[in-house]
């Protein structure tokens, strides 16, 4: 697989006559986004809304954060089997609106969603503060099922996206990155003396709202597989859950894998990166049990040297992950996870639910648990009522004058679990 990303800088967003790209700025027709949202019967009423960077901003419930691609050259189309027809991406040219992305909201379907402040203390512990977003809050029709709730949200997501992708269609990028990857052997036989590494990506499929996508089917309803890291930059995977903010991995973050992204740019210098194996996280012992003997099955089928696990979630996944690392470990291959912490606001608990001594190398991405105060903003997008019930918040959270105590859990990515964030922990 060969993918050319090409790079459209996008310094702001405003709405115009005509949804285009000039000079850097990204203009919104908003009618025209609208109305294509609308096309959907199961959506009541949309409305579109701005927010920049440094701006006295709160998008609050954020369900999912998307970027705007576009598939300029080679097969299929950005989010197959959700919004393009199911075929086989990870080739040919993409051009992305890099510097924006769409924001969806809209009445909260349970417990489970996040903040996103534009500035102040609560920006500096989300990228998608440093984002120029536009945000759809959604508004379903009356009498709808909570899956089918967010299912339209969802949905309207991925088409705001596929929309305002394609007004990068026919720009010549600012900057143009190349990945490039091999069938097994040709990289075995080119990379003869490199280390062998895989990446083990797990994805939230607990049900219930806690639903990844795969080229369009539910990730509960996989067994691990190998997938090539480059079908991740065309939409391969999106995100469907509202596990707690602070460590879902939203759409943008399946976009914009880090850590494929660091093993594609040492791919070849520094190691032989085969690929990634896909694996879910369901709730039941007998599935957890049949996807890690089979994450560990493809580990060692594939010859690897050592291997990145990255969760999402917490608490039950905590099995998932430690099941994955202790199998693979014990084929004779080296593992690395990637997780957060739920330690107390204090720093004192144990850090997951799950652990085992085989579990010696491991990366965190914070203590999801760390109280912080966000002061009011000039202006919400959504509705701010909401944190007093979402995952980190609590009943008293949001203060009469519009400031809110709540824990790192309830900010959009504060603890990804993929590293895409600056929070860790150190050990002394």
């Amino acid at each position: 697989m060969r993918l050319d990303l090409g790079y459209i800088f996008i310094k702001d967003v405003q709405f115009g006559s005509q949804t285009k790209v000039e000079n850097g700025t990204l203009y919104v027709n908003k009618e025209e986004l609208i109305s294509m949202i609308k096309e959907d019967e199961h959506i009541k009423d949309v409305h579109v809304e701005l927010a920049r960077p440094g701006e006295s901003v709160r998008i609050t419930p954020v369900k999912d954060v998307i970027e705007p691609r576009v598939k300029v050259e080679g097969k299929g189309g950005i989010f197959p089997g959700m919004v393009a027809k199911v075929d086989t991406v990870g080739s040919g040219k993409t051009n992305v609106l890099k510097g924006c992305a769409v924001v969806t909201t809209g009445k909260i379907v349970g417990f489970q969603e996040g903040i996103i402040d534009m500035t102040g203390p609560g920006a500096d512990f989300t990228p998608f503060s440093k984002l120029n977003n536009v945000v759809l809050v959604c508004e379903p029709r009356d009498g709808l099922k909570q899956h089918e709730h967010e299912k339209v949200v969802r949905m309207a997501g991925l088409k705001a996206a596929t929309y305002l992708g394609k007004a990068a269609m026919n720009i010549t990028p600012d900057k143009v990155d190349t990945f490039e990857t091999h069938t097994l052997f040709e990289g075995a036989s080119k990379y003869a003396n490199l280390p062998k590494v895989a990446y083990v990506l797990m994805l939230q499929s607990q049900g219930l709202l806690h639903d990844t996508y795969v080229y369009g089917v539910d990730a509960k309803q996989i067994v691990p597989t190998i997938i090539y890291p480059t079908e991740l930059m065309d939409g391969a995977i999106v995100s469907g859950n509202c596990v707690s903010a602070c460590d879902k991995n939203t759409t943008y973050h399946h976009l914009n894998n880090p850590v494929v992204r660091d093993l594609l740019e040492k791919h070849g210098k520094e190691l032989n990166f085969v690929g990634v194996i896909i694996t879910n996280e369901n709730v039941y012992l007998a599935d957890k049990e049949r996807s890690s003997n089979w994450s560990a099955k493809l580990a060692e089928f594939l010859g690897v040297d050592g291997v990145i696990i990255s969760q999402e979630g917490f608490g039950n996944p905590d099995t998932d992950l430690i099941m994955n690392c202790k199998k693979i470990e014990q084929k004779g291959i080296k593992t690395v996870i990637i997780t957060d912490e739920y330690a107390g606001r204090d720093g004192a608990s144990q850090s997951l639910a799950d652990a085992d001594a085989l579990a010696n190398a491991v990366v965190t991405g914070g203590n999801a648990n760390e109280v912080i105060t966000l002061p009011p903003m000039k202006k919400v997008i959504g509705d701010v009522q909401c944190v007093d019930i979402i995952a980190g918040g609590f009943n008293g959270s949001l203060s009469k004058d519009g400031s809110i105590v709540v824990e790192l859990q309830a900010i959009t990515g504060a603890t990804n679990e993929m590293g895409f964030n600056k929070l860790s922990t150190k050990s002394f």
